[in-house]
């Protein structure tokens, strides 16, 4: 009886093994808005990691969070985090910055599981304004193949992404509608007579 269990208990691991090792390692997860601003509003907020904090949802999950950051806007850029278990370490770079319409970041995690993944934001300008494309792009080892049998990635990231989009869009918005009272406003400078 116990030999039959033990035979039982083999096979259900290999079994789980196989699954595992046949799903596919690729993944893609994407979220996308449309923001009331130009892609030149939009932009900076992106392009330049040190206003990350501004939006960014694991900015908020880690209040005690050590970063790091290295260049200035653009290219080259890098941006180090080290903080609690829910946010783990981690250092992003800058790859490709085509004002205003791409960025490419490397996205290194150190902690709790290293890996290296690719983000993109993609911004098109449409007539309800700039539709924003969040993306992350990478290959899952076997462990974390194993780990996605249990919990929905996409889900998971994606609903990060959709609070950071939205917040990005209250910013934005907000940044563009000063602008554009601001060029409404009268002159203050008394005309000449």
């Amino acid at each position: 009886m116990f030999k039959k269990i033990l035979i039982a208990i083999a096979a259900l691991i290999v079994v789980f093994l196989l699954i595992v090792a046949a799903r596919p390692a690729a993944f893609h997860i994407e979220r996308s808005t449309t923001i009331a601003a130009s892609p030149e509003v939009i932009f900076p907020f992106v392009n330049d990691l040190h206003r990350w904090a501004e939006w960014s949802p694991w900015e908020k999950i880690d209040p005690a969070m050590t970063r790091n950051y290295e260049g200035g806007p653009g290219v080259g850029a890098k941006y180090g985090w080290a903080g609690n278990d829910k946010v783990g370490e981690g250092r992003m770079t800058i790859l490709e910055s085509r004002a205003p319409e791409r960025i490419e970041i490397k996205l290194e995690f150190l902690k709790p599981f290293e890996a290296t993944h690719t983000g993109t934001f993609a911004f098109k300008h449409g007539p309800g304004g700039t539709e924003v494309t969040w993306s992350m792009d990478g290959n899952n080892n076997f462990m974390a193949k194993a780990f996605a049998l249990f919990v929905d990635m996409d889900q998971m990231i994606g609903k990060e992404f959709e609070t950071g989009l939205g917040t990005l869009k209250g910013l934005a918005g907000a940044e563009a509608q000063k602008a554009t009272q601001a060029a409404a406003a009268p002159d203050p400078s008394p005309s000449p007579r």
